[in-house]
């Protein structure tokens, strides 16, 4: 069973996301926040397996929950934004989130989305990736703290992996593709984001499309 905190301020929106939660096979709504802190405060008491975050809210934002939480390892975070992009969007990106959809999405995108992050593989919407492709080259550019700078230490393996993540594959897509086991796949993976200092896959898949440009 998948447990979700839903966090969302406004309560309209959080109803829906609930409802939708609720009527998936597997899923459980484990609590629900109005507001940054208390999705804090609920993921330490809770423990759920996923948050799924709205940036924009009250007392504590979105991106600064997001932080604490993955900090604390509490659990991964599935990012829900209103626009294609804005700066919340790269803050919670750069806080270690785990995926990212727009609040336009279907009901079965967002459970799958769920399920995705859940099994640890990270998502992003399609509509967002462009624009942190684009924000994410922009902060990593000459001078900067260059993830694609520290990509020439991964060995062949791994950037053939790499540019997998970069095709927003998930660990059996790879392995199938590659033919390696999917074992040594998550190896490969979890080598890379120490290697190139990245959180979550999801920052991986974004430098290596930042890369394959």
């Amino acid at each position: 069973m998948i447990r979700v905190l839903v966090a969302e301020d406004q309560s309209a929106v959080r109803a829906g996301l609930v409802l939708i939660l609720r009527s998936a096979p597997g899923i459980e709504v484990a609590g629900e926040a109005e507001d940054g802190q208390r999705a804090v405060d609920l993921a330490r008491d809770l423990r759920p397996d996923v948050v799924l975050m709205d940036v924009r809210m009250p007392r504590l934002d979105g991106v600064s929950a997001t932080r604490q939480i993955v900090a604390e390892q509490l659990a991964d975070v599935l990012v829900l934004t209103t626009f294609d992009f804005d700066a919340y969007v790269f803050g919670a990106l750069r806080a270690g989130a785990a995926g990212f959809l727009l609040k336009s999405a279907e009901a079965d995108d967002l459970i799958d989305a769920v399920r995705t992050v859940a099994r640890g593989e990270g998502i992003v919407a399609p509509a967002v990736t462009r624009a942190l492709i684009a924000e994410f080259a922009a902060a990593s550019g000459p001078g900067g703290d260059s993830g694609s700078c520290r990509s020439g230490h991964a060995h062949p393996a791994e950037r053939e992996v790499l540019s997998c993540l970069g095709e927003g594959l998930s660990n059996a897509g790879i392995a199938e593709q590659l033919d390696m086991a999917e074992g040594t796949v998550k190896t490969h993976v979890s080598r890379l984001l120490g290697k190139l200092g990245l959180p979550h896959r999801v920052q991986a898949a974004v430098l290596a499309r930042e890369l394959m440009r």
